[in-house]
């Protein structure tokens, strides 16, 4: 007699094998660890400076002044005598935090949309698709900027605005994958079974997609970085006393002749984490393709 298998079984037998393999890849493990002391850095760092983020220090106001341990600047000072240490780490939270929320807007609508457009087919998923090749059409960089000029420069409205026009990617991934899972047999099953397609989409079309959308939001993660700190770059991104990464290098480019390492050291953390994170994206992706199973 065949003995049955859980029906979770085999789903951790997917996860638990793509974490073996996830910890196989050296770079993409090495890439987790050094993420991981970035985002603690960012979150402890400026505790461990005597300054804040605004905080002038008036000995040193009149110029910038290159990285020191003895007057306690680490990472030198900016012309207005402001620590870069602790305005590094601030700006790298402030980059990171806009970056992950702004993937999660992305994720969750356009999660939603491509799987109730895969799901769906028909008329209604080319009347879905369509819309979205309409957005694709728009100046993504123009509407962003719009917004921010409309409705101000808060933080909320930043993440807001690049996850509600960056989720159209998102979207057209997981609309082909959901075509492809509206195919199988539990699928069909659950249709029989008399379940509305809200809950099919749910239970069965949504976590069946999970993979592909953990590896996609990872490697969402620095475009977001970058469209921030270009917004940061243009001054419409992150506003006084708060910075970002991206403000800090806008910042530095006008002092690179005079003051290098203002460009020098944002640009080299922004650098480190935009690196780690595609390092890591692509070991999700190996470890969750089902191509690489044995």
């Amino acid at each position: 007699m065949v003995e049955a298998v859980p029906a979770g079984a085999h789903r951790q037998s997917l996860w638990s094998d793509a974490w073996q393999r996830l910890q196989r890849s050296r770079a993409a493990i090495l890439a987790a660890s050094l993420l991981l002391l970035v985002c603690a850095l960012a979150l402890v760092g400026p505790w461990l400076s005597a300054y804040t983020v605004a905080q002038v220090d008036w000995t040193q106001a009149t110029l910038a002044t290159p990285p020191s341990f003895a007057n306690g600047h680490w990472f030198g000072t900016d012309a207005n005598g402001r620590d870069l240490f602790v305005r590094v780490w601030i700006g790298t939270r402030m980059s990171l935090l806009v970056a992950v929320l702004a993937t999660i807007v992305s994720v969750v609508i356009g999660v939603a949309w491509g799987a109730t457009a895969g799901y769906l087919g028909g008329r209604a998923d080319g009347w879905m698709m369509r819309f979205v090749d309409v957005l694709y059409a728009l100046p993504y960089m123009f509407f962003v900027i719009i917004l921010t000029v409309v409705f101000g420069r808060s933080l909320v409205l930043i993440f807001l605005a690049i996850g509600a026009v960056g989720w159209l990617t998102m979207a057209r991934i997981v609309r082909g994958q959901a075509l492809a899972l509206r195919q199988r047999e539990f699928v069909e099953a659950a249709i029989a079974l008399g379940l509305s397609p809200a809950t099919i989409i749910a239970r069965h079309v949504v976590p069946n997609l999970l993979g592909t959308v953990i590896v996609y939001a990872t490697l969402t993660v620095p475009q977001v970085i970058l469209f921030e700190s270009f917004l940061s770059f243009l001054g419409l991104g992150v506003q006084e006393p708060l910075t970002s990464l991206g403000r800090l290098v806008a910042e530095g480019a006008l002092e690179m002749e005079s003051s290098p390492w203002l460009l020098l050291v944002p640009s080299a953390v922004l650098a480190l984490v935009l690196l780690c994170l595609n390092f890591l994206g692509d070991g999700l992706r190996d470890a969750l393709d089902p191509r690489q199973r044995r």
